[in-house]
């Protein structure tokens, strides 16, 4: 496996912060906004849609993320012209917003705190751990929530600065929770989307949060709050009613005098672009090569993931190496490759992780691996998309076994690929896309007995099995792209009212905030009392019953 093509990763690119500065002035152009001098779609994430890299000079440049969300978004915004805010990676003074591929990008400024609290604390020790069923326990700062919010407060008052009268603006992921509260402060004549790429937790666990009630009224600052997944949506709901004291009915949820619509919107992935990656000549002959440098063996199975404790990466290996020990799947005709691509390497749960994979992968090589073949080729590393269709083309059984999963686009990915309806795909239960392609072996990733009869059985599957479960699967991501679920979003929140200041009220701001002055936060009138402390004392009474689990795990 050792020609397997590495991509060079964006965080190993030795960019200083005075090469930020030179990249942003070699690619800065004077951008095209909105008529009136401002942007009438918003994107807000954590991420700036491009990464640091070099050119083959050598330079500093950036270069185009690969991410679904950035090839849904681009035509959208180029078209109604766009800006999209967020880091650009590296901490330290931000580049001057600049235009890369015809999207208007206006960097975040984050110190080496902000770093530290924001994004390694509060976002990735906290959040992420606690809204993935509490895989690992969450751990709790204050100094991570106070830098928390401060971030949420830059973007949000660079989105104020820079979004047209009336704009649409949308807001990305659990990084930026308080964002849409606070944008609705500044600017009440907005139209305000939220969508969470990862699970939303249920009652009980979402009450172990320190920001609970300041979370829930962030999120509810929004018109439209989206959702991976039906069940992170009825969370959501109770949990609207319970912290924040929203009145909730079968029509919607009503929140400081405004409609708030939360709705279900499953994320999917490019699928004409998979499909040509899998027609590609060079990517087919790669594939071939792949099989070739795996020694031709009869069942190759391929998991693809982050190295994170979420992945059931653990567990999969486990059910793996029982397999073999049982004589179940044949050494010698077997191989796992597992792609793990690293991730938040800084942070100990991560390195612990690590460790222990790959003491598991040491493992099960010195029990069955003999000399010139090994049972599981480790990739840790990352692999450009060519590549990963070249793989996704090589497997015979994929992998996709997440403990738990805010939907997955690995197994979206392989379906679309297998052009011709061959291959099995085992899909845990607590992914996502378990919701969408019912016709994957579904399986329970904390049983290992489970898992390995689904491996097997997916190993054992003839051609025909393979396509009748398939053909259903690739049929529906056809009908269900990432070019409908962005659409889809954007046309419900398109649909919004225009904030939820009266109209009288929405003109004066808008008069206001087109003098293009900072932004100065903005009291709804349909706010009773112009203060949400009472509102959160009292809903704080309200949680007693919830620690006594009356409300069902989702």
């Amino acid at each position: 496996m050792a020609s397997l093509r590495a991509q060079r990763s964006p965080w190993v690119v030795g960019i200083t912060a005075e090469d930020d500065m030179a990249l942003a002035n070699h690619t800065a152009i004077l951008p095209r906004r909105a008529a009136d001098g401002r942007y009438d779609l918003v994107v807000l994430a954590n991420r700036l849609p491009v990464d640091h890299a070099t050119d083959d000079d050598g330079r500093p440049c950036w270069r185009r993320s690969p991410g679904g969300l950035v090839t849904a978004l681009h035509p959208i915004m180029k078209r109604r012209a766009g800006a999209w805010i967020g880091w650009h990676g590296r901490s330290g003074p931000a580049p001057t917003p600049f235009v890369h591929d015809g999207i208007h990008l206006h960097p975040i400024a984050l110190t080496d705190d902000d770093v530290a609290g924001y994004y390694e604390g509060q976002s990735n020790a906290t959040i992420w751990p606690l809204y993935h069923d509490a895989v690992e326990p969450p751990s709790f700062d204050r100094s991570w929530q106070e830098h928390y919010r401060a971030v949420n407060r830059r973007f949000a008052e660079a989105a104020a600065r820079v979004a047209a009268p009336g704009a649409l603006v949308w807001v990305h992921d659990y990084h930026l929770q308080l964002v849409p509260g606070m944008l609705r402060d500044l600017r009440p004549d907005l139209r305000i989307g939220f969508f969470l790429h990862i699970p939303f937790p249920p009652v009980e666990l979402f009450c172990q949060m320190p920001m609970r009630e300041e979370i829930m009224r962030g999120l509810l600052g929004a018109d439209l709050v989206g959702f991976q997944h039906a069940q992170g949506t009825r969370n959501f709901r109770m949990l609207a009613a319970d912290l924040a004291g929203a009145k909730v009915t079968d029509g919607g949820i009503w929140y400081e005098g405004r409609d708030v619509v939360a709705e279900t919107f499953p994320i999917s992935i490019d699928v004409a672009e998979q499909q040509r990656l899998a027609a590609d000549p060079a990517v087919r002959a790669r594939a071939a090569e792949i099989r070739r440098e795996l020694g031709d063996p009869r069942t190759v199975m391929l998991a693809v993931d982050r190295l994170d404790y979420t992945k059931g990466i653990e567990c999969r290996l486990r059910a793996y190496g029982e397999l073999l020990a049982q004589g179940r799947l044949d050494p010698a005709e077997t191989v796992m490759v597992q792609v793990a691509v690293p991730t938040r390497q800084q942070i100990d749960q991560y390195q612990a992780l690590r460790e222990r994979v790959e003491r598991e992968v040491s493992r099960i090589n010195g029990d069955h691996a003999g000399i010139g073949r090994v049972c599981v080729h480790y990739l840790h590393q990352s692999f450009d998309r060519a590549e990963l269709a070249a793989l996704y083309l090589a497997a015979d059984v994929m992998a996709v076994t997440p403990l738990r999963d805010g939907m997955n686009l690995v197994a979206k990915e392989y379906a679309a690929t297998r052009a011709d309806g061959t291959g099995a795909l085992v899909l845990s239960e607590f992914a996502g896309a378990a919701a969408e392609l019912g016709e994957a072996w579904l399986v329970n990733p904390h049983d290992v007995d489970a898992l390995k009869d689904a491996f097997a059985d997916a190993a054992a599957a003839d051609a025909a099995e393979q396509r009748r479960r398939m053909e259903p699967m690739r049929a529906h991501l056809r009908r269900h792209d990432v070019n409908a679920w962005a659409t889809g979003f954007l046309n419900q929140l398109d649909r919004a009212p225009s904030g939820c200041a009266s109209s009288a009220s929405r003109a004066r701001h808008v008069a206001r905030a087109g003098d293009g002055a900072r932004p100065h936060p903005v009291q709804c009138a349909c706010r009773v009392g112009g203060s949400s402390s009472a509102e959160a004392r009292g809903a704080r009474s309200r949680t007693s019953h919830l620690a006594a689990g009356t409300r069902p795990i989702g």
